[in-house]
């Protein structure tokens, strides 16, 4: 990796986002392919973020700013890769299960996955299984998630998996739970694939999906 791109990892880590654009702009000047300013820069620093929060290192809100100083880099790169397309990780579909109103560790986990290369569809709060299942067979996720923070909302999550698999759809999509008062036990319990007890592990069990199918 070149200095300029070890430059713009940097400022991603220490969430220096007034430093990102700039940086950017002159990689891509330069003749910097925009997939490596994208892979080894962005979402590289991206890994070492995901790393430190789950060292305690650091928390949510270095995290934040990390994450948005790494979209500020994506939007700058993204447009010049022309007809050439940055490989996708694939299609992940996120959302609060009905009843609950939290958002903040799903957009965290959304920003996270971004960073990783993933494609992400966030369908909001407060979604009814059905809304959840209709979109599940309209976008062809590989991964959903669901996110709870309210004890009341979690039987929810078992809703969702028990109709999917009612629609033949259980087979096609894998399901990520994750939030507050969720544990593996209940993910386990429920039929999830997986358990995310932060953004980091929630990536790492994305990415340990993706390399498996």
């Amino acid at each position: 990796m070149n200095e300029r791109l070890e430059t713009i990892k940097a400022v991603v880590i220490f969430g220096k986002h007034g430093e990102i654009v700039d940086l950017v702009r002159r990689a891509v000047d330069a003749g910097d392919d925009p997939n490596r300013i994208i892979n080894e820069a962005l979402i590289g620093a991206m890994d070492v973020v995901g790393q430190k929060f789950a060292s305690n290192e650091i928390f949510v809100p270095e995290m934040l700013v990390s994450a948005f100083t790494m979209k500020k880099g994506l939007e700058i790169v993204k447009p010049r890769l022309g007809g050439e397309k940055s490989k996708s990780m694939g299609t992940v579909m996120m959302g609060t299960v009905k009843g609950d109103l939290h958002d903040i560790g799903k957009n965290l986990v959304i920003m996270m996955l971004e960073g990783a290369g993933f494609n992400v569809v966030d369908l909001g709060v407060d979604l009814s299984v059905e809304k959840v299942v209709e979109k599940v067979e309209q976008i062809k996720p590989r991964i959903l998630g669901l996110s709870a923070l309210l004890t009341t909302t979690m039987p929810e999550m078992k809703r969702v998996i028990e109709v999917l698999d009612q629609k033949g759809l259980r087979q096609k999509v894998k399901v990520l739970v994750g939030g507050a008062p969720v544990d593996a036990r209940f993910a386990e319990k429920i039929g999830a694939d997986g358990y995310g007890k932060d953004a980091a592990e929630g990536v790492r069990l994305a990415r340990e999906i993706v390399a498996i199918n």
